[in-house]
C-alpha cells in the first residue's frame, strides 16, 4: 500500500493520562478534543508523518475543581498555550507492527523531544466500504520537564502530585478519499 491520508475518527480514538497522587494510588484522565494528521503506508509506517494536537481545555479527570486547576497558570496555563501537540521525527520499526516513535512534544511552550511505543493494531474496510486502521501507543513523560512544577509537600513526607506521567493513546483513522 501506498502513502495515504488517514482522518482521526474521534468517537472511537483516545488520548488518557495517569500520574500518582499521594504516592499511594493514580489520578487518571483523558482529553476529549484532539486532532491527527497522519500520512503514512500502514504496512511500514517508517517513513510516516504523524501530528497531533490536543485542545487542552478538553481535559477530564471526573473532578470540576481539578480540572480547572489544571487549566490554570499552576499547571497547563491554557490561557497562554491552549494546546499540546505532538510532531513525528523518527520511526522505527521494533517488531511485526511494533514502532518506537519519535518526535516533539510541545506542552507550555516548552519543546522536548520523546518516544512512544507504537503499535499497528489492523485495518479492513468497514460496512461503508472505507478502509480503517487502528493504532495504539503508550509512553510516560516527566511533567517538570515541561514547567508542570505545581505541587503540595505531604506531612507523612512525598508530594501530592508525581512528576512521571503515563501516556496511552488509542486511534481509529479512516483512509480519506
Amino acid at each position: 500500500m501506498a502513502k495515504a491520508k488517514w482522518v482521526v475518527d474521534a468517537p472511537h480514538s483516545s488520548i488518557e493520562f495517569s500520574v500518582k497522587h499521594m504516592m499511594i494510588s493514580k489520578v487518571k484522565g483523558l482529553f476529549h478534543a484532539f486532532d491527527a494528521d497522519i500520512e503514512a503506508d500502514v504496512n511500514d509506517l517508517t517513513s510516516a508523518n504523524i501530528s497531533i494536537s490536543v485542545d487542552l481545555s478538553s481535559i477530564d479527570t471526573r473532578s470540576g475543581d481539578r480540572d480547572n486547576h489544571l487549566r490554570s497558570a499552576d499547571f497547563f496555563d491554557i490561557e497562554n498555550h491552549p494546546t499540546m501537540t505532538f510532531q513525528s521525527r523518527n520511526i522505527v520499526k521494533t517488531g511485526e507492527h511494533e514502532y518506537d516513535v519519535t518526535g516533539d512534544l510541545t506542552i507550555r511552550g516548552v519543546t522536548r523531544t520523546e518516544t512512544f511505543e507504537a503499535t499497528f493494531e489492523g485495518g479492513g474496510k468497514n460496512p461503508w466500504g472505507v478502509e480503517v486502521v487502528g493504532f495504539s501507543a503508550t509512553g510516560a513523560i516527566k511533567r517538570s520537564n515541561y514547567g508542570l512544577t505545581w505541587n503540595a509537600a505531604l506531612e507523612t513526607g512525598g508530594v501530592l502530585v508525581g512528576d512521571e506521567v503515563k501516556i496511552a493513546i488509542e486511534l481509529q483513522a479512516s483512509q480519506q478519499a
